[in-house]
């Protein structure tokens, strides 16, 4: 599990039939100090209503994916499992 910012929507209108009704987001990892990572995007299902702006933890296995949202014909790998309010870290 690691935690994303969502900063964008992927609209998809021909898309694999198991993945019908799931809302994507594009997500970009985040350290603890809520700055980037990296400049790598990844597409998530969102399972917790989030929206650009938010700061998210994102699950990325796809087991664990097809389990949550319980299809294990669904070829997802990564989907938002929360949505984070707060960051605090103690020295």
């Amino acid at each position: 599990m690691f935690l994303a910012k969502v900063h964008g929507n992927v609209v998809s209108s021909v898309k694999n039939k198991e993945l019908k009704g799931q809302k994507l987001l594009l997500v970009r990892k985040i350290g603890l100090d809520g700055e980037f990572i990296d400049n790598k995007d990844i597409i998530a299902i969102d399972y917790v209503s989030a929206g650009p702006g938010d700061i998210v933890m994102v699950t990325q296995e796809g087991d664990a994916v097809q389990q949550i949202i319980n299809n294990k014909n669904s070829p997802v790998h990564t989907i938002i499992v929360g949505v984070v309010d707060k960051i605090s870290v103690t020295a």
